[in-house]
This record gives C-alpha cells, structure tokens and sequence, in this order.
C-alpha cells in the first residue's frame, strides 16, 4: 500500500512505493523538469515583477472550510467538522451523500494531485506537460491501465458502482465554475505551456484507474526479475544468485508459522477462466508446486518500498485490549499520498454502514487504512509474486507459439500534447500480454541479456526479442468492492469476506477488534505456475511456463488470536517453504521484521506511547556485523582512524544527530562502491537495503571471495584491503561534506529529507521550487531498519522514502488512537496545512485519531455544511 509506480533500480515494498527520487509512476520527472524549465522561467520573471500578484496567485485556490455550499445531488444535508489540523469527518445520512461530500473535499484540498494521478493513469501526461512526457505516456498505455478500468466498472456490486458515481459527483460539485488558478497554483504555471486548464469531469473511472496504478507500483518482483537479466549480461548466473541470498527462516520467523498453516488436502485451484481445475491438473500442480517449493526462497524486493504493521492481543497491553500499529514506507512527496479524514453514517444500517476513520487516497472513496467502530486494520505489501515477463520471439507483428507463428493484436493509441502535435503509437499485444519493451529501453535490453536457451532448430526467422508482462490486474476484478467491504466490515468473519475480494495489490491485512481478537490474513489473486519460479524472464513460445490457476483463497495463510499473543508484518515471507505454494521468491529479507518481533518480546505492557515509540526505532542490523570487522583493521593514522573511534561505543542507532551513523553510512556506501561497482552494470549498483546486508555478511565471512577484487587493477584485492579504502573514503568523504572534526558530523544531516511536489516542484527554477517544495529537514533511520527512512547508496545520501504516516489504533478506546501524517491534508502551496504535520513526524509525535462525534465535535475548528440545490 509505494504506493507510486517507478522504473526503479530496486525491488517493490506497501502500499506499498521509493525507488529512483526522479520518478513517478514509470515518468521520469527529469523529462516533466525539463519540458517546465521555459515555462517556469516565465512565471519567475512574473512573480519578481509583481510580488503582489505571486501572493494572489498562492492565496486565489484556497478553499472555504465553513460556510453553507449547495451540492448537486445531495439527498440530505451533510456537516464537515474539521479540527485544528484540517483534517475532515463528515457526516450524513446516506452512503451516497458520504461518498459525494468526501470527492468534494477531495477535490478542494488535493485536485492538482488527483488530476495528475489520472493523466498518470491513462498516459495523458503530454497533455499537462508537453513533448518532454510523450516517451513515458506511450509506456502507460501500452500497460493500459484505463482500458481494463472500463471493463471493470461493470462487474462491480451495484452499491460500490452507486459510491464511485457518487464520489465522482462530489469532486464534480467543486469543480463547477471553476478553472486554471482557481484550482490550484499548478495550473497557473502550465497555463504558459499551452496546457488546458479547464479539467474534464471527473468520472468512476478515473477513480479504478488510479487503482490498477497503485496495483502497479506493489506489483512484487518485476524489478528483481529484470535485474537478474541484466547483471547476467555482466557476470555468470551463479554469480548472480550469490546476489540474492537464501532466507534465514530461523533467525527472521515469518509472518505465519508453520503451526496455523492449513491442514488437509490441497484446495481445488480456480482456473485462469475461473472455473475449476480437475483432478488431473491439480495432481500435475502439487507436484510442480512441491519441487518448485523445495527450492530455498530468495530475498530481494522490498528495498525501496515497504511498510510495519503489527497487532498484539491484550495480553501484551496496558489496557487489556488489542492495539495495532502501521506506517508504509513510500516515496515521500508534497503533498503527501494520505489523507486523513472521517466518514460518518449519522445512524449505522444496512443502507449507511459506514463509521470509519483513518488514511484515503485523494481520487478514491472510502478509507485505505484504519478503523471504523467494530474493527481496525492495516496494510503491508504482501509482495506476490504477480508477474510474470515472457521473452517472445518475433518476426514484425508476428510471434511464435510452439513450432508457429500467430498474429499480434495491435491498436493505435493518440497521445496529445499541450504545445505541440498529437504523437500516434502502436500498442503490440501477444498472448501473455502487452510488449513492454516497446517503450522501455530497459526491457529491450533484457531481451537482449536474459539468459534463455533458444534450440538450434528455432523457426526461422527471428528478427529480435520482445517481452511481454502478463500480471493479474490487467484483467479485471473487483478490489474496489474489497474496499467498501473493509471500511464497514464488523468483525472477523465479514473482514474475511472483504478480504477474499482483495484481489490486486495483494496486501498483509493485519486485523483487531473490539472484543479482543487480533489476526491475519493474506488475500490476492497469486497465480499457480506450471514451471519455473517467478525469478527469471522465461520463454514465452514453449507453452511451458504458463498460469495453470490461481491459489484459492481459503488456502492462502490466515491466523486468529495466535498464541504469541502479537503478530508481526514487515514485508518478510509469509510462510516456511512447508507451505505447499509459491507466493514468490523475492521477499523483503526479514531484518525489520526481526527486530520488531525482539522489541515486542521484550516490551513490557505496551501503551500507545511504546507502539510509537517502537515505531521510531534506528537500530542499524547491518552495523554489529559489520563494525567489528572495521575496528579489526588496525592503526590507520590519526587522520583517518578518528573516523573509526566513533564505532568504539556506538550503540547502532542513527538518530539524526548521530556522528557515528554518519561516518558507519559513508563507510557502507563507498564499501559498496568498491566491492561491486567494477562488475555489475549501473543500473544494478548496490542500492544498499536489506539485501545487500545478507549480501555482505556473506561476503565479510569469504576473505577471497572474488567480488573483492577490483577487475579494473592489475592486483588482487582482498577483503581488508577493501575495507581499509572504504574507511579512508568514507573519512575524506565526510572532510568534505561536514569538516574535518568529526565530533561535529550528524547523520540527519548526511540524510536530509526534502518534500518535493513531485511536477511543477522539479522545474529546476528556484522560486517555483521554493513555493511548492519543503525542507530540507534532518532525519534519522535508515535502510532496512524499522525507522525506515531509506536511500539509495548508489545515488547519495538523501532520504529517498519514508514512512509515509503513522498510526496506533487503541481497541479499549479508539479516541485514544494516535495518528500523524508525513505532511498535512493540503495540496496548495503556502497553505496552513501543507506541512503542518512535518515537525511532528519527523520528531516521532503524533495527533488524537479522533473518531467519537463527541471528541471530534469537541475540537471542531471549521464547520461545512454541504445542501441540496433549492431548486432540485
């Protein structure tokens, strides 16, 4: 639950997207950067000109938070009561008029963001930003997101179709009468660029499509399959396993034990046509399942995008009763992806079952993570392994099946855009899916490199390779109807049944309610492979490697009240190999999720202020390997070994003022520089996570391991040797960057957050920046740790995600549940509540997750209230 699509140089995590800070949803923001440069130098020389009109032009969308509106459509009346952060609970009478009033506030707090989330999704992006986004359109509609949108809006439950309408209405009441500044500063800046600023109205299907775009950016181990591909062009595959080391089962346990897996025989597999597979296909099944299973699983998503989520029963709390706790960790960006807000049947029937709080995305209805009056619930991306890339061979517009050849379907996709003329592409489609390497430079390399035997007696001829992506949510489903079935599910049984519906993403759904369960459960539609694994592109014309079915969901893993009394998720695998089916073979590798499970052992009672405080841990697992071997290498000099005095007495946490840190992180980024930058390509240089952890505690113990050696030198260097150098450079990269004394170094500094408005904020023109983006601010944490405030080594040392909110649900009294927000619930520059939250966050405070009428009535700042037209 990031959740933003990138094409990274890392795995994929929660809702759960960071990867490469320069894109957005497959976009690089370089290009956006680039085609604004022209445009924004304009608005700067017009801003310096007339100051007076810069502060209009910020001030002009601000929107009204108390008043009386007239909403078209509305039955009855609806009261929005915010508090002192902005933050809305809405109340009214039918589901509908809910879902209507939360499009409109939607729609007055975020609608830049959610109108660029709906060009993202239908590859429209040239249409706000020129010719400089045409490229990265032509990928988005080659995976055509909006298109499976439309097919699925049909098969949705007749009360989920009413809500999407009902929260398109909303956001179409705000937009009425409306256009260019009006609705946001955004609009005033591509205005220059020839952009259209009247928006079309919005429609239910903006709101799925933006669903397929967050499914895409949890869509498993894509990046890692890829990856492998690649750096097998560099070194020989077994070097390339050396890369993604096996799980250590009994040191990190996984989300399920062994104990609560199901018992009995296998479920009948549901087909890819959905029907049921028979007996002699499902014997075929076990038997590959079983042998694919025995194969150790191997780690290597989940670096860029993660997430927390745990639950523990009463017994392990304060007052007696359940707490649950979630932060996903995402790209950050300003304004953040959540939205705090309040959803409020003013009476509870089957008609209005709804009386939720917690985190929405702007352009969907409904709440994504928290609690309603009954239950709470939190997300961690479950990673699947969803995915599948299929190496085609190709001759034109044709591709082999078998020993022949069959037709592609092709359509003709126009992109407009703003500035320019319309550009006309050719969609390529074979049987496992649409021809990615059309438009990705990447994907044509990997059908380059992929280490696939072709047989010598191929049909000839064959032009070239192609690859194809088959993944399960370009067919349509029903995850919508999950959503509203979630936010007004009222105990265990009905969140199953929501759960069963969950079908892409895939998520950890962890669960608690108020008479004292806590629980788990996996839900997903997970493909069942005839061969293979997952972890390699295959051949797509041997018929060899296709889908057989999917895993039913009353066999995927699921816990109640467990004994442990708590429950951990933090992207690790769900099950032992003992499970007799493959969710995937690239997890997180489980050093988040091991500490969490210590903290909670050894926590006493535990309290809302222990669950945050949890929440804010900075243990670096990767420093008590390696520290030791750093101090085992002797004099270096005064110069060079004060940087090393620093680890004598380090306890391993990075707070942000931590000297230690700074230096432990400048030693393992440039360790990882000289041990692997001479022979894998640039595009799979160690980003630093939680798999080169297991990598390197691997290697520290192998002396002579090869990849020791710089192949660039005539010598052959050794573990040591590499070590030293990195301690050497790591001080002289420290001199630079914070002086010479090494008792003034801070790694929050090092580690700077900036909030980047992730379009207008990357023109690269300082005033436009500076009136849309935050920060820099100095955080703690780091890779792989449970303060998750991640980056990329091979990139610098900034924080590139973060945890994205944070929440601690209280089952014993909900008013007492604390939640805090990376940002604030503003989309506009410069408005009270654009970064309000910032200071709490990164400082690890919080705000009441007020949810009673009585509480948040009592700390109402504004008042709303939305009326039918007289005249309706």
């Amino acid at each position: 639950m990031s959740w933003r699509a990138r094409v990274s140089r890392s795995g994929g995590g929660t809702l759960g997207c960071g990867r490469s800070s320069h894109t957005l949803l497959g976009v690089d923001r370089r290009r956006i950067a680039y085609g604004l440069s022209v445009l924004a130098g304009v608005v700067v020389l017009a801003m310096v000109a007339a100051a007076a009109f810069t502060v209009w032009s910020v001030r002009r969308p601000y929107p009204d938070y108390s008043g009386t509106v007239e909403v078209a459509r509305l039955q009855g009346d609806v009261e929005i009561i915010r508090d002192e952060y902005g933050i809305p609970h809405i109340y009214a009478d039918t589901a509908e008029d809910l879902f209507r009033a939360q499009g409109y506030v939607h729609a007055q707090d975020r609608f830049w963001e959610m109108d660029v989330r709906r060009h993202v999704g239908a590859g429209r992006l040239s249409e706000l930003f020129g010719e400089t986004s045409v490229e990265s359109d032509a990928f988005l509609r080659t995976l055509g997101w909006r298109d499976v949108a439309r097919q699925e809006f049909p098969l949705l439950a007749p009360p989920t179709r009413r809500y999407l309408r009902a929260y398109a209405d909303g956001v179409n009441a705000w937009l009425a009468g409306r256009s260019g500044g009006d609705l946001g500063l955004a609009y005033t800046v591509i205005g220059l660029n020839g952009a259209d600023t009247a928006p079309a109205r919005w429609t239910p299907i903006d709101s799925l499509t933006w669903l397929k775009a967050m499914a895409w950016d949890l869509r498993s181990n894509m990046e890692d399959e890829i990856g492998r591909a690649l750096t097998a062009g560099s070194i020989p595959p077994e070097r390339v396993e050396q890369l993604y080391p096996e799980y250590p089962y009994d040191e990190h346990p996984p989300i399920v034990s062994d104990d609560y897996l199901p018992e009995g025989p296998v479920p009948e597999l549901v087909g890819t046509d959905g029907a049921t597979l028979d007996g002699r296909a499902l014997s075929a099944l076990v038997e590959a399942e079983s042998a694919i299973a025995a194969v150790p699983p191997i780690v290597g998503t989940g670096e860029g995008i993660g997430s927390n989520s745990w639950v523990v029963d009463g017994s392990r709390t304060a007052t007696g009763t359940p707490m649950l706790a979630n932060d996903p960790h995402l790209e950050p960006a300003m304004p953040s992806i959540w939205y705090q807000i309040g959803l409020h049947c003013r009476a509870i029937t089957d008609a209005c079952p709804f009386d939720v709080t917690g985190f929405s995305f702007s352009s969907l209805p409904g709440v994504i993570i928290g609690h309603n009056d009954r239950i709470a619930w939190g997300l961690t991306n479950l990673a699947p392994d969803v995915t599948d890339l299929y190496l085609e061979q190709v001759e034109g517009d044709l591709y082999r099946v078998g020993d022949g050849w069959m037709p592609m379907e092709t359509r003709r996709e126009t992109i407009r855009v703003a500035g320019g003329n319309d550009v006309t592409i050719t969609v390529r489609t074979t049987r496992h899916g649409p021809l990615l390497s059309d438009h990705s430079s990447e994907l044509r390399d990997v059908g380059a490199t992929a280490p696939v035997e072709v047989e010598a007696d191929a049909p000839a001829p064959v032009d070239e390779y192609a690859v194809a992506l088959r993944w399960t949510a370009l067919d349509p489903g029903r995850t919508a109807d999950a959503l509203f079935m979630l936010n007004a599910a009222r105990d265990w049984e009905s969140f199953r049944e929501a759960a069963a519906m969950f079908e892409v993403p895939a998520q950890n759904l962890v669960y608690a309610d108020v008479n004292g369960n806590i629980g788990y459960q996996a839900p997903g539609k997970i493909p069942v492979r005839e061969a293979g694994d997952g972890r390699w592109p295959v051949p797509g014309w041997t018929g060899e490697y296709e889908w057989l079915g999917y895993i039913p969901f009353e066999a995927l893993p699921s816990v109640l009240n467990p004994d442990e009394g708590y429950i951990v998720t933090a992207n690790q695998p769900v099950t032992s190999p003992e499970y007799p089916f493959l969710l995937t073979a690239d997890f997180d590798y489980g050093q988040r999720a091991a500490r969490l499970h210590d903290l909670l052992a050894d926590a006493g009672p535990l309290d809302a202020d222990t669950m945050l405080a949890i929440q804010m841990d900075s243990r670096n697992p990767m420093a008590e390997t390696l520290v030791p071997h750093l101090l085992a290498l002797g004099d270096l000099g005064h110069y060079y070994g004060d940087g090393l005095e620093l680890l004598r007495d380090w306890d391993y946490r990075q707070g942000p003022e931590s000297a230690a840190a700074a230096y432990f992180n400048a030693v393992w980024r440039n360790l990882l520089r000289l041990t692997f930058h001479d022979e894998l390509p640039e595009s799979q240089w160690p980003a630093g996570g939680g798999r080169w952890f297991a990598v390197m505690e691997a290697l520290l113990s192998e002396p002579d391991d090869p990849f020791w050696d710089d192949v660039g030198t005539d010598q052959v260097e050794t573990r040591d040797q590499i070590l030293r150098t990195a301690a050497r450079d790591a001080r002289d990269d420290m001199t630079r960057r914070q002086g010479k004394d090494p008792k003034k170094w801070a790694w929050g500094r090092l580690h700077a957050l900036t909030l980047t408005e992730r379009t207008v904020g990357d023109s690269g023109i300082g005033l436009v920046e500076a009136l849309f983006n935050q920060g820099p601010v100095e955080v703690g944490g780091g890779s792989a740790i449970v303060q998750a405030n991640g980056w990329f080594a091979m990139d610098g040392y900034e924080t590139s995600w973060a945890p994205s909110m944070r929440m601690v649900v209280d089952l014993g009294d909900l008013d007492e549940s604390r939640w805090i927000d990376l940002t604030g619930v503003s989309g506009h520059p410069y408005h009270e509540h654009y970064g309000d939250q910032t200071e709490l966050w990164r400082t690890g405070r919080s705000l009441p997750m007020r949810s009673s009428k009585e509480a948040v009535r009592a700390a109402g700042v504004n008042s709303l209230l939305l009326v039918p037209p007289v005249d309706q």
